[in-house]
């Protein structure tokens, strides 16, 4: 069952992939300091995974503006993602849940999803700087994009 808003986001540290090799990211470090959009998503390379990510890109400045991070989550590895990143020019950190867990901890992993088990949701979480989750959305249908104003809508409150 996907987490709802209100309750405190449960913390966690992913590796992201650079040139300059595996770092960790840990949800809390940004308390305090920034909200942090979560932003999960099936696979890299596919179709609407790139679609959502490259629209995050272009509009990374009004997220900035609202003093909020961004991540792209998916169980890709790093490795991957690090080249995924690279071909579509992200600015943002993509974190690799290649074990799931972080998926399955805020209710967003799919059992089976084409035949693949334990694959990400299209999911959107916007966390408060004070670490509870003010938005919560998650679709079964992996075509349906995040309403991309209403996660801007929760950074203002």
């Amino acid at each position: 069952m996907t987490l709802s808003t209100g309750v405190e986001a449960p913390d966690f540290t992913l590796k992201t992939k650079t040139p300059e090799g595996l770092e960790e990211v840990t949800l809390s470090q940004f308390r305090g300091l920034n909200s942090v959009v979560l932003l999960f998503f099936p696979f890299s390379f596919t179709g609407v995974c790139t679609e959502e990510t490259c629209s995050v890109r272009d509009d990374l400045s009004s997220y900035e503006e609202l003093d909020a991070k961004v991540f792209g989550i998916s169980v890709d590895s790093p490795f991957s993602q690090e080249a995924f990143s690279g071909k579509e020019g992200l600015n943002f950190p993509l974190l690799s849940d290649f074990n799931k867990s972080v998926s399955r901890d805020y209710g967003v992993l799919y059992e089976d999803f084409i035949g693949f088990e334990g694959v990400s949701k299209r999911s959107a979480f916007v966390v408060s700087k004070e670490g509870t989750i003010s938005l919560a959305w998650s679709s079964d249908d992996p075509k349906q994009l995040p309403d991309f104003s209403a996660i801007k809508d929760a950074l203002q409150q």
